[in-house]
């Protein structure tokens, strides 16, 4: 009988269990992979609250290591200091890690201290920015991996420049759409006023947009006054919401809701008349759903999304913001096609690729 393959999952923030939970409900299914989800995070994390992992269709963490620092160095210390720990317990052959955090890296550093195979879901994405904290973590990442899994063309290429003697690189696709090739006949419909069609959605999670409190108001007055009298819908969480709530916007059209769960974000989006938002996997999945969708960046890690897709980048830029955004609601947005592997398979590719090598 052949031996399981014992694979540890980590995931270090709400967005990465979005991106695991395809691989999760994959390797249940393998009779050769015996799997385990860790959470470098707090058991008591609100960020996590048990409707995720129901509509998510996985089960809640395994192990949660405990790291709730906000200091990104602390972070790195101390979850590489109870990862290792974990790895005392757990006799692990692969350790996948996800993105680019902090606590991304510090088990990336961890299992290849101590000679374990290392897999990284969405490698090869950059900024060219070695200011920001997540591109240096991603070179470190990328650069002690065994396994690259990229989800498009560009990344791929990176990847395969820069990988080591002993990485491969695998053109997988995007494992976000795999989630919505699976959940989309499960989205529900969320308890509020918003018909199909009738509606944008914004989102706002980037510390720096929050931060430029003037440029901020500059962006949502540009953003209220384009779209006239069509619902602006925005689901908000932590930092953004109360910035938000203390600029006191007065717009008929601008509504302020509550996180929703994550199958109810989906039909939300799904049936939205254009998204703003400065999130990548917002933007991923708009370009999957085909719904035009306008990025707060100046860059994304998938220009997929914009050289095939539904997404158009304008910075932090008002009047850019305008301008698309009055050519969003009069219909004349460019023609989006599926970026090439974003056919919601990339689970499957992955567990064969771990299975047979």
């Amino acid at each position: 009988m052949m031996k399981k393959k014992n694979i540890c999952v980590v995931a270090g923030a709400r967005p990465n269990f979005v991106k695991v939970a395809p691989l999760m409900r994959a390797m249940a299914n393998v009779e050769g992979i015996a799997s385990m989800l860790v959470y470098t995070g707090c058991e008591c994390d609100p960020a996590l609250e048990s409707s995720l992992f129901d509509d998510l269709q996985i089960s809640r963490p395994d192990v949660f290591l405990g790291v709730d620092s906000q200091k990104l160095n602390e972070i790195t210390s101390r979850v590489m200091s109870e990862f290792d720990a974990y790895l005392d317990g757990h006799p692990t052959d692969v350790v996948v890690v996800v993105d680019d955090l902090a606590s991304t890296m510090a088990a990336a550093i961890t299992a290849k201290k101590r000679g374990i195979r290392l897999a990284h879901l969405v490698a090869g994405t950059r900024s060219f920015d070695i200011s920001m904290p997540k591109e240096i973590n991603r070179l470190v990442i990328d650069a002690l991996s065994d396994y690259l899994f990229t989800a498009g063309l560009k990344s791929n290429s990176v990847a395969t420049r820069e990988l080591g003697e002993t990485s491969q690189t695998y053109m997988v696709g995007n494992i976000l759409m795999d989630n919505l090739r699976f959940l989309r006949q499960r989205l529900r419909k969320p308890s509020i006023q918003a018909e199909s069609d009738g509606y944008l959605v914004f989102t706002l999670n980037r510390k720096a947009l929050i931060d430029d409190e003037a440029n901020l108001k500059k962006m949502l007055d540009t953003m209220i006054h384009a779209s006239a009298n069509v619902p602006i819908i925005a689901p908000l969480r932590g930092l953004a919401r109360q910035k938000l709530l203390q600029l006191h916007i007065a717009a008929d059209n601008f509504h302020i809701i509550d996180p929703l769960p994550y199958l109810e974000f989906g039909w939300l989006t799904l049936h939205a008349r254009g998204i703003i938002t400065d999130s990548g996997n917002v933007a991923e999945e708009a370009t999957f759903n085909a719904v035009p969708c306008i990025t707060l960046n100046s860059y994304t890690e998938h220009l997929e999304t914009v050289s095939v897709g539904s997404n158009v980048l304008v910075g932090e830029d008002a009047e850019r913001l305008g301008i698309e955004l009055e050519k969003m609601l009069k219909g004349e947005w460019k023609r989006c096609d599926l970026p090439e592997r974003w056919d919601g398979r990339t689970a499957d590719r992955i567990v064969q690729i771990l299975l047979q090598s």
